[in-house]
Parts: structure tokens; sequence; C-alpha cells
């Protein structure tokens, strides 16, 4: 179903549902927006009104004047100065995904582009005719659009059906021509923040999915290891004000409801470890973060991000030269995600270290056969923990990195870009690292000593696990098992839960004797929404297909409670 830019922006999920294949369309509106902010253009250059990028050169060489019949070289020119991506190209849902940014920034109708040139990106994008664009080299926003551009033009290269195309050849194929840019076009093409949030948008997709899989995953971990389900106790929880993290507890109560193994032990141990007992608090704490980090998506998806904006009207137009280009708010916000994702990966590797240690699991050690020959699970948490360590390397925060360029010019950057590139990365990591807990799990089950039967929830997942993976015998490279159960974590849903939207307002009396309303409704804490997600990891070959799915996230940010 087509995404339509209309007098509306896109939001998060809708970029993320063209990056997953869906078609953008310009609706009638955007296209007359679009259309207008060029005569503006037109008119500043017409009147000679100084305007940086437009009659100027840019960065340090913003005071150097450009007459008329120099700017159409100008646009040219920024593009090919500024296409110095390196390394390995973007992914297709990464592409998708920034070129759908960059559509929604143009049909603000502030950035001054021809219609011509954002129907060029539209059929490149409709055609599945994907620039080639490096993932490194920027420290902001620039070279990845640079890449992106210059196949409007005729330049760089495409994938196009399995083919790597030169840009002309490509757009020869679907029947268009290479544009000659005009005056602003190369500026606005690489400027603003569609790289960064195109990629967040993506990052978002597929760290909600990540977290629906997680919470059901450390429920099967949680049962085989024998934990107590006061640990989710609904009154408890709601204690703490958090959105996330009553939405987890729901999640677990949910998933675990009818556990013949669970209903076995209660009361025999006082506390579980934390790895067990804090899975709302620190689950929940990523899906407050994920909330938050949606908002700010959604804000800059709906900012003009051009330097220069244009503006007024045809008699009286107006240019506006700032910053509203460099993503600082984003950057963070990606830097916090990415925190966020690599905690809740930390403690899933946790968890897996307890299914596989037979001190503390009541299970076979290391989950194997016994005999001392067949090692079982004992290296894949290696894998776990080696993954571990490669994202708390990656979850340094990128927007402090700093640095100078452009001869003192532009002398503070906030690396957004990077930010939602290593994002995207500890996701990945993450997804791994739940993949193999679930099989862990699932052995766990498998190597069970009692006759008490699982959650009904924990069993579906167990069968639906068993239906692609056999119970695990050191009896085949155990890196394949793993590949499979990652790519059910990246490209499908989980077993869909009850709806965790039946929370109602709940009041709790505090230790001082205060009625704490924790607003705990659909709207105000946790919503289960559907929409189409490239989740899958684009760095995994086994994992090459883009799936929509539900996720369900903290729709707002935590609530402050408030005395009654």
């Amino acid at each position: 179903m087509p995404v339509i830019r209309s007098d509306r922006p896109l939001d998060w999920a809708q970029v993320a549902a063209v990056a997953a294949g869906e078609p953008l369309e310009l609706s009638a509106d955007a296209r007359a927006r679009i259309a207008a902010a060029r005569v503006l253009v037109e008119q500043i250059v017409e009147r000679g009104i100084r305007a940086y990028g437009v009659n100027t050169g840019v960065g340090a060489l913003c005071d150097v004047i450009v007459s008329p019949s120099e700017q159409r070289t100008l646009s040219r020119n920024i593009l090919m100065s500024h296409a110095v991506g390196v390394g390995v190209p973007l992914g297709v849902a990464e592409t998708r995904a920034i070129m759908a940014a960059a559509v929604n920034n143009f049909a603000h109708g502030h950035s001054g582009i021809r219609l011509e040139v954002a129907d060029q990106l539209v059929a490149l994008l409709n055609a599945d005719c994907l620039p080639e664009v490096p993932a490194f080299g920027s420290v902001g926003y620039l070279s990845h659009m640079a890449h992106v551009a210059l196949v409007c033009i005729g330049e760089g290269h495409v994938r196009y059906r399995g083919e790597r195309l030169k840009g002309r050849d490509a757009l020869r194929m679907l029947g268009r021509e290479p544009l000659v840019l005009e005056a602003k076009e190369g500026l606005s093409l690489i400027n603003g923040t569609p790289c960064v949030t195109g990629l967040a948008a993506l990052a978002l997709a597929r760290a909600a999915r990540l977290l629906d899989w997680t919470d059901v995953v450390a429920a099967m971990s949680f049962e085989n290891l024998r934990g107590q389900l006061a640990a989710f106790d609904e009154d408890s929880l709601a204690l703490r004000i958090s959105p996330g993290l009553n939405l987890v507890g729901e999640r677990m109560r949910t998933a675990l409801t009818d556990s013949g193994i669970l209903a076995a032990v209660v009361g025999q141990r006082t506390q579980d470890p934390l790895s067990m007992r804090t899975i709302p608090h620190v689950h929940g704490a990523a899906r407050d973060v994920l909330a938050g980090t949606a908002d700010v998506v959604d804000r800059e998806l709906a900012s003009i991000t051009d330097n220069p904006i244009v503006a007024g009207t045809p008699e009286s137009p107006r240019v506006y030269s700032q910053a509203h280009a460099v993503g600082a708010s984003i950057a963070l916000a990606m830097d916090s995600l990415a925190t966020a994702i690599a905690q809740v990966a930390a403690m899933a590797e946790r968890r897996l270290d307890r299914l596989v240690n037979p001190l503390v699991s009541g299970l076979p050690a290391f989950l194997a056969e016994p005999g001392g020959t067949c090692s079982g699970f004992m290296i894949a948490q290696y894998t776990a923990a080696s993954l571990v360590a490669q994202n708390r390397r990656l979850a340094l925060p990128a927007s402090l990195d700093g640095g100078i360029t452009s001869g003192l010019q532009e002398d503070h950057l906030c690396h957004a870009t990077p930010a939602a590139l290593k994002a995207l990365e500890i996701v990945d990591n993450a997804g791994r690292i739940v993949a193999i807990e679930l099989l862990a799990a699932a052995q766990a089950y498998d190597l069970q000593a009692t006759d008490a039967p699982p959650a009904p929830h924990t069993q579906t997942l167990w069968q639906r696990v068993r239906q692609v993976v056999p119970t695990y015998r050191d009896d085949r490279p155990l890196a394949d098992d793993m590949s499979v159960a990652f790519r059910m974590i990246a490209g499908e849903a989980p077993p869909p839960l009850p709806s965790p939207g039946k929370m109602r307002p709940r009041t709790a009396t505090s230790t001082g004797g205060a009625e704490l309303v924790a607003g705990a409704s659909v709207a105000s804490m946790a919503a289960g929404g559907k929409f189409s997600a490239a989740a899958n990891s684009a760095s995994d070959t086994d994992c090459a297909t883009n799936a929509a799915g539900s996720v369900a996230i903290a729709s707002n940010p935590p609530v402050a409670a408030h005395v009654v």
C-alpha cells in the first residue's frame, strides 16, 4: 500500500514502511508546496538576494559570490566534491529510508528544488533502482545524500535487478533523463538531516521488533530457570512510574500464564537474580527510551532541516541561513537508543549464561548430551559475550566525538549519522545475542526433568523453534542454527500475545501514604501497533527479506506521577 506524503509529514513508521518496500507518493498539496518554494528561489536569484549556496560558495567559501551564470556549475560541483563516502554500500532498506526522508523534507516546501528533482528521487525509489551509497565518511549529513543525488544527474552507480549499473544507464532503463541542476538544487540535495532521520526510523523499527522478541525469549529463560512470578506482580510494578516497565510486566505475566513449571516452584526462593527479576525494569526502560526516541525522530521529520531555508512570498521572498541541518537532538537520541539496546542484550547474555551453567541452571551442563564428548552451548555463550563486549564499545556516544572541518567554519560536529549507523549495528548484534538465548531456552525445554507443562505461550514458541531447528546434539555446526534463529528474530514477528492494551489506570499507595496515579491506559502507556518495518539485518546475507510485524512500544515518554 503506497505511503503518501500529504499535507502532514511522514512519521518514523511510514519511513520504515517505505524502507521495507512500500512505494512513496507525493500528494497534490505536497507537489504544490515544492513548486511554490522553487518560485521563491527563482525570485532570490533574479533579485540578487544574497543566499548561502544559491549565489555564494559553501562551507568556508560562504562569502564568495557566485554569479548567475555559474550557479548551475555550483550545484553540479557540490555533488561531485561531496560524494566522498567510503566503505561497503548501505543496504537496500537503509538507502530507501534515506531517500524517503529526503523527499519528506523537500515536501515541507522550504527547500526550493524543482518538482522534477523530487520526481526523479521518487521514481528511483519506487523502481527499487537504488543508488550505491558508501556507509562511511560523514560527520553529519553530507556524503550519503551526495551519492544518492549523483544518480539523479546520471552519475554514480545503482543496484537494479541484481546488477550494478552506471547512473545514466539506469535512468535510461527507467525511461528518464539525467537532470541539469539549477541554483540551490545541489545544496538542497545534500543538505538537512534525511540521512540520520531515515536511518533512525529504521533503527526504531528494528529495535521495536527486537524488544518484542526479547520479552518472550526472556520469558522462556525465566521459566526454564524456575523463576518466581512474584517479580512480575502487577500491584508491585505499578509502584514504579514507567510505561515501559508496566507494559513488560504485563507481557511477562501473559507469556507465563498457566505455567505448570513455575506453579510448582512458587515460594521456593525469596528472590531471583537480577537478570531474571529486573526484566520489566531493564526491558521497560529500553521501551521508554524507544518511545522518547520515536518522538525525537517524528519531530525531526516534521522539521525543515535545510540550510538555507526559503520562505515568504514571490513578492517578498525571504532566506534564512541558520543551522537546522545540524542534528544534535537526533544524534543524542540515537546514542541513547544504542545504549538502551546494548543493555537489554547484555542482560540476555547473563540469562544465557545461567541456562548453560550447571551451578545454577538445574539442567545438564552447557545443555549438552551427557558423557563429556559434547560441548553443547558452551561456546555459543562465548559468542554472545563477545557481541556484548562489541556493543559496549559501540555504545560510546558518537555525539561527543566533535572535530573541526571546513577551515574552522564548521567547528562543532554532532556526528548524527554515525550515531544512527552504530545504533543499527548494536541492534543487529543484540538480535544475534537474543537468537542464541532463544536456541538455548528451546534446548532447555528439551532437557527439563519435570513433567510439569510450560506456559501455553512459551510452549508455542518452543514448538516454533523446533519446526525449523531440531534439538542440538553436537551433530552439526551450531553457527547454522544461530543463523536460522537470527533470521527468525530479524525477519518475523514473535507469536502474538493477547493484547497488552488491557491495562487500566492503577492507584497505588506510596510509603508516605499519598496515592500516586500511574497512568497505564493504552493511549498514555503502551500500544501494540502494526507497521511495515524493515527489521532484517542488511549486513546478513541470510536475512534478505523485509517483513511487517506487530510491535508494542510505550507510546509516550514516562508520565509524571501526581498526588491525588
